[in-house]
This record gives structure tokens, C-alpha cells and sequence, in this order.
């Protein structure tokens, strides 16, 4: 997997990790990135394509998979999050909206052109879907649910050839960790992280130094041995609800 000459799509791609991956993107020779904001973006660049994209809004969605002629690599970064204690289920709701539905629908929406490039999905997690920090319960609770999404989807679509990988990042420096006065990565360091792990195939990327840490424990843990031999446990047709 290489990103020189692909069609990438990044969803909040407005600031943060996401606009650094655009940027990332566009230096690696990508020959086309979809930006997905919920405010239209201005792109000097003409390989940029703006999109709409409340990745809550199914309308917004499909007018997103109109736009977008050919797509070989879908990174699903939009997300929130919000300081809880889990008292107030609306914050949860919220979050899971956005952070897990949002994430499924854009996939979900997407995966025929996927399928058809054998192109490979990339979802921005968090290393707290490996543990949750009490103060942002419910944004944790919601990355471990896309985490586990994440690791599905990778069975399941890995007979039509689409690889699906997830992004177990540590503290970033944007909005969202504003008030953690603790060591942060660059957007700018975690987005090349992420695209060197994609392109080294890695199903767990662990894009800055203290993610890094966890790495190869989670890599020789039982949770990753335990995925390793459920995966082959895939219905022979699609599942009709």
C-alpha cells in the first residue's frame, strides 16, 4: 500500500489530525484527497476536492459518495470528545454517534468503491480504546466500541481484498486535548505515523512515542492472539436482518 497515486478520503479534515493528513497526503503524491468537513474547506491545491460531511447526517453521506468517482483509501478521523462522568447518557449518545455510527456509516456508504480499488479503511482511534481514562469516559467508551468495529470489519472484509487498520494514538496537540497539560504529539507527526503504518501494512498503527510504547504488547498479547484465531469465523453469505 503506497499513497503515491491514490484517491484518498479523510473525514475532519478541518484542523487537527485530519487537515495534517491531507497535507500528508498531498506530499506523498496522492493524485486526489476528499477533505470531508461539516464546513466547506478553500484548497489552493487542485488534488484537494472539499466535501460536506457531517458524518452524522445519512443525507450529507450520500451526497459525499456522489462526489467522489474513484476511492482507494478511506481514513475516518472525524470524531469529539467530551469531559464525563458517564451521569449523563446524552453525552454518551452523543459521542457514540459520532465516534462509532458516524465512523460505520461513512464505511458502510464507501465500501463499494473500496471494494472495487482493493483499497484499504483507516480508522482514527485512540490508545484509550485500549483503556479508558476516567475523566473522558464516554469518548474512551466509544473508541474501545470502533475499536472493536474495526477489528470485525477487518474479518469480515478481508476476502474482498480491503485491508482495515486502526489508529491507536496517544495524546495529540489539538482542540480536544486542550486541557491535558501533559506531553503531546504534532498533528503533523502523528498524521506521517499514521500513513508510514498504512503503508507498512500494520493492522494496529501506533503513530507517536508514547502509543509506540504499547505496541509490541498489544502485538504479542491474548487480546490480538484471540482476534487472530476468530477471524476465520466469517458468515459464508452477508447476514440479512
Amino acid at each position: 500500500m503506497t499513497i503515491a497515486n491514490k484517491a484518498v478520503l479523510v473525514t475532519g479534515a478541518n484542523r487537527g489530525i485530519g487537515k495534517a493528513l491531507v497535507e500528508e497526503a498531498l506530499r506523498r503524491g496522492a493524485k486526489r484527497v476528499y477533505a470531508g468537513s461539516r464546513q466547506p474547506l478553500v484548497k489552493s491545491d487542485g488534488r484537494v476536492t472539499p466535501l460536506t460531511l457531517d458524518v452524522t447526517s445519512a443525507a450529507q453521506i450520500q451526497g459525499a459518495v456522489e462526489k467522489v468517482e474513484s476511492l482507494d483509501i478511506l481514513i475516518n478521523n472525524a470524531g469529539i470528545a467530551l469531559y464525563d462522568d458517564l451521569s449523563d447518557r446524552t453525552s454518551l449518545e452523543r459521542q457514540l454517534a459520532v465516534n462509532l455510527f458516524g465512523t460505520y456509516g461513512v464505511t458502510q456508504a464507501f465500501l463499494p468503491l473500496l471494494t472495487r480499488s482493493r483499497g484499504a479503511i483507516v480508522n482514527v482511534l485512540s490508545a484509550l480504546a485500549l483503556a479508558p481514562l476516567p475523566i473522558i469516559s464516554s469518548y474512551s467508551i466509544s473508541k474501545a466500541a470502533a475499536f472493536s468495529m474495526t477489528q470485525a470489519l477487518r474479518a469480515l472484509l478481508a476476502g474482498r481484498g480491503v485491508s482495515v487498520h486502526a489508529v491507536l494514538a496517544g495524546p495529540v496537540d489539538t482542540d480536544m486535548t486542550r486541557g491535558f497539560e501533559i506531553p503531546k504529539s504534532t498533528p503533523e507527526s502523528v498524521a506521517k505515523g499514521i500513513l508510514d503504518g498504512l503503508e507498512a501494512k500494520e493492522e494496529e498503527i501506533f503513530p507517536d512515542p508514547m502509543s509506540q510504547s504499547l505496541a509490541e504488547g498489544w502485538r504479542n498479547g491474548v487480546a490480538k492472539s484471540l482476534e487472530r484465531q476468530y477471524a476465520p469465523f466469517v458468515p459464508a453469505e452477508p447476514v440479512k436482518s
